[in-house]
Formats: C-alpha cells, sequence, structure tokens
C-alpha cells in the first residue's frame, strides 16, 4: 500500500450518517473504537446533546484534534490510552445497565471485530447501534481470491469475509449493510 493513507479516513458521508442516526436516536452516550483522524469522533461529538459523552480509544486523534478543540465539543469526549480489548472487558465486568451505551462505532482492527462484538453486545443497551466500518473491504469481499490482489486488501479480507457472517448469522442484531465510503454494517441490538 502506498503511503498515501486518506483511504483509511471516514468519508464525509458516512460522517453525516453517524451524525444523523446519533441525532435521531437522541443518543447521549457512544463509544468509538479506533481512531484515525478523529472525524467519525467529531461527527459523533458535534451530534451529542450537550450532556451527552463519547468514551474513545484513541490512537491516531492528535491529527484531529485541533479541530475538535475548534468546534468546541472536547468536553464531550473521554480518550482512554489503552488497547480496546482490556478496557472493553472492563465496562463488561463494571458496568450496570443504567450506564450502558447507546452507540457504538468500530473502526479498528480487522481481526478483532468478532472479539469487540461480543463485548459491545454486554455493554450497549437493546434497541441501540453498533456500526462497524469497512465491512466491503474495497468490494474484496464479494470477489473470488485472486493472487494478483494486492497485499492492502488481503491483509483483512478473510477476517472481514468471516466477521460479515457471523453478523449475518447472529439473532441478537437485525443489521443493515450500507455502501458508502468502504461499507459500514449498521446493527441494531435486540437481545
Amino acid at each position: 500500500m502506498n503511503e498515501n493513507r486518506s483511504v483509511m479516513s471516514v468519508p464525509p458521508e458516512e460522517g453525516q450518517i453517524l451524525s444523523m442516526l446519533l441525532k435521531v436516536m437522541n443518543a447521549r452516550k457512544t463509544i468509538e473504537i479506533g481512531v484515525f483522524t478523529g472525524y467519525s469522533l467529531l461527527s459523533t461529538a458535534l451530534a451529542l446533546p450537550n450532556d451527552g459523552k463519547a468514551n474513545v480509544d484513541r490512537s491516531n486523534y492528535k491529527i484531529g484534534l485541533p479541530f475538535i478543540e475548534k468546534a468546541g465539543v472536547e468536553g464531550k469526549i473521554k480518550f482512554i490510552e489503552s488497547e480496546a480489548l482490556p478496557v472493553l472487558d472492563k465496562f463488561v465486568q463494571e458496568m450496570n445497565e443504567d450506564e450502558m451505551f447507546d452507540f457504538a462505532f468500530v473502526d479498528a482492527d480487522k481481526e478483532n471485530y468478532s472479539n469487540y462484538h461480543e463485548r459491545l453486545l454486554k455493554i450497549v443497551k437493546i434497541g441501540g447501534l453498533i456500526l462497524y466500518d469497512n465491512t466491503l473491504w474495497f468490494g474484496s469481499v464479494a470477489m473470488p481470491m485472486n493472487p494478483d490482489m494486492p497485499k492492502y486488501l488481503t491483509e483483512g479480507r478473510e477476517s472481514i469475509i468471516k466477521f460479515n457472517k457471523e453478523l449475518a448469522a447472529d439473532p441478537r442484531i437485525e443489521l443493515c449493510q450500507v455502501c458508502i465510503g468502504d461499507g459500514l454494517t449498521i446493527c441494531r441490538r435486540v437481545d
């Protein structure tokens, strides 16, 4: 893959969908796993009411931090500097029902999407949404494996294919695959 990593950023129309969903469902408590430039986080924080709170596993967020500060929403964001799975495990152990999240957005290491999903189902309330980015993986999930496929496509492809199959068979959620950006899967927790 070339050095242009901008392809990893959430596209503007996906940020708009995140914002609209948060507003429609009147979300107040969110969690975001994986941050690149912080654009999706900014979209989330702008959509939350003044008493809303976004919890986020931070990684490359420093790129977007000046924009978050300029928008005046840094007070809605609680940054957690840690690997995501231990934080999620702690939430699972300590969180009671009235503290559960309304909304989760995952755009992190694709190999752990299944692990994130199992934990998020325990900390996102029934009726809440869990969104996964990159679930079409540049369209490669619908193509037969090809030895000429670029390395950046083959690296996460099998994990995404497996994860998509798991979601399709999961009776605890309703799901919708949105063909925006690199694919966005919206899961509504029903059980």
